[in-house]
């Protein structure tokens, strides 16, 4: 599952055996902190995601929900102020658009 949120984009992912954790992954620095302040992430570890932690499933529930119960905006693209952030965003916004049903 990938999540974008105006300060962080982050994939969360079940490992095989793991059933009461997530590995929530991230590529940029602070991005999993952004959702999970209090989550070890762990760096470098030879992936294509550089970072990464282990999180409680329940917990990543709840962020999500804490996530969804704070959008308060009428139009997501224009609250990503990072310009670097907004460019990547911005190309998965335009590759979606390119295979939306016409």
């Amino acid at each position: 599952m990938w999540i974008f949120t105006s300060k962080s984009f982050i994939s969360i992912v079940q490992k095989p055996g793991d059933t009461d954790q997530l590995t929530v992954r991230g590529r940029i620095e602070g991005d999993i902190e952004q959702i999970f302040p209090d989550a070890k992430v762990e760096a470098n570890k030879g992936t294509d995601y550089k970072y990464r932690a282990m999180v409680p499933r329940a917990a990543v529930a709840q962020a999500l929900y804490d996530q969804v119960m704070d959008v308060d905006y009428p139009n997501f693209k224009s609250t990503v102020k990072e310009p670097k952030r907004h460019s990547g965003y911005m190309g998965t916004w335009s590759a979606m658009y390119g295979v939306q049903d016409r």
